[in-house]
């Protein structure tokens, strides 16, 4: 029974009773009420023992939100602030979580807990609660994993694996596409192109950020095709981009399994591609994104000039366009009904016969404005635009005219040398026939 005194001289008291509920839950309590004058109680019952009650709230800021979003709320930056640049290295929290490295059951004292960190049965035997010797580094193990945490440093990537700029993802390998059924794709290689944030402005929901993927993939023998993909975050963007570009594959044939046929001209919106047949060894020498799909495709020896807007999309377009579009050695000649013939350096510009009609015409059917060079016809007419070489500025010089008449009398004197070496095998004038005695003197030997 409690009694609490009042201000007109009453005590109340109140009588607590359990009744059960008839359903089985929970007993109930409720209170009886008495009332009762100050004079008829004993004096020792009036003892200041009657508890103080405070006003307590068991909900604070602190217990209500996360941790992660407290330190955000302390180090973040507004969006304005952001647009300026502000904030960019303060985004670590340098917190250290003690529970890190912390297992249940294992603690200062190496105790064996059946059940907890051991189990309860072993074999037939039961486990019995033990003490086991102190682990003396155990202090040491929690401190290196924390200060690891806290000091923790980015992997860095091999020079192979890295892209185009640092670690972000375009130029990077993302490995094969996944299995379609029980057709897998063996020997392909996914590079990514293009990775960027796209916002889309709804009536209801506002600004819908997303991210926008676009990847290449191939065999390295002429199979490839590229995708794009849209998700929430990047990985699920580039991995839909991936699967779809390996549902859309193009078989593009290689001249010799290195280059292309020949040279062609193409172009997709702005974007204007002159790209160049070059021998084994050459190299490629292009748009890092035509580079990247000449990787996946097989091709090593290439050159491309872009020429207008160099939008990833377009140039990678464009030059799957020109791949397609071009033609075979035998289907030029037919077209021509004129042989195909090349000349390469590394014969001596010796005439090789590539390939030949089945029906070549005649000079008198060839019209005067038809087009013969190999080049300008694979181009469509048109030419590439070369830039204009300048002479040096130290030609402008007086100093320069003065050094070319002086060199005169030298000018093209090692070449004639060499011819003379081969042809006659000495160095001698012109006239040494007419007059043996035209005929270089013993003060310098020829090896």
């Amino acid at each position: 029974m409690l009694r609490i005194a009042t201000n007109n001289g009453l005590v109340r008291s109140f009588s607590l009773l359990q009744i059960s509920s008839r359903t089985g839950t929970a007993p109930v309590c409720y209170a009886r009420k008495h009332s009762t004058l100050v004079s008829d109680i004993r004096p020792e019952i009036l003892r200041p023992s009657v508890p103080a009650l405070h006003n307590s709230r068991s909900t604070s800021f602190f217990n209500k939100l996360p941790a992660e979003q407290i330190w955000k709320g302390v180090i973040s930056v507004s969006n304005a602030g952001k647009k300026r640049g502000r904030g960019k290295g303060s985004g670590r929290i340098t917190a250290k979580d003690l529970n890190k490295g912390q297992v249940i059951g294992m603690g200062k004292a190496n105790i064996v807990w059946p059940g907890l960190s051991a189990p309860v049965v072993r074999g037939r035997e039961l486990v019995q609660q033990q003490r086991l010797p102190e682990d003396k580094e155990r202090e040491a193990k929690l401190r290196r994993i924390r200060d690891e945490m806290v000091n923790f440093k980015r992997l860095k990537l091999s020079p192979l694996e890295r892209g185009w700029s640092g670690s972000k993802m375009p130029g990077r390998s993302l490995g094969p596409p996944d299995a379609i059924g029980e057709d897998e794709f063996v020997g392909f290689d996914a590079k990514c192109l293009e990775l960027k944030a796209v916002v889309n402005m709804k009536g209801n929901h506002g600004r819908k950020r997303r991210v926008s993927a676009m990847v290449v993939t191939g065999n390295g023998n002429g199979l490839a095709g590229f995708g794009f993909g849209k998700a929430i975050e990047g990985r699920a963007a580039l991995r839909q981009a991936k699967n779809r570009a390996g549902q859309k594959l193009m078989h593009i044939e290689l001249c010799n399994g290195n280059t292309v046929f020949h040279d062609f001209h193409c172009q997709f919106g702005a974007t204007k591609l002159f790209v160049e047949r070059k021998p084994e060894g050459y190299g490629l020498r292009c748009h890092r994104a035509i580079r990247t799909v000449c990787e996946v495709l097989g091709i090593k020896d290439l050159r491309a000039k872009c020429e207008g807007s160099t939008n990833v999309q377009h140039v990678v377009k464009a030059f799957f366009i020109g791949l397609l579009q071009q033609k075979h050695h035998q289907q030029i000649a037919e077209e021509k009904g004129l042989h195909v013939v090349e000349f390469r350096p590394e014969t001596k510009n010796f005439p090789k016969v590539v390939a030949s009609p089945s029906r070549c015409r005649t000079d008198e059917e060839i019209e005067n404005n038809e087009i013969l060079d190999f080049t300008q016809y694979c181009m469509g007419g048109k030419i590439q635009l070369q830039k204009k070489k300048f002479p040096p500025f130290y030609t402008k010089f007086r100093s320069w005219d003065i050094y070319m008449k002086k060199q005169e009398y030298l000018r093209n004197q090692d070449k004639v040398r060499i011819r003379m070496l081969a042809e006659t095998g000495e160095v001698r004038s012109f006239l040494t026939e007419k007059y043996p005695e035209c005929r270089m003197g013993p003060g310098r030997k020829e090896e």
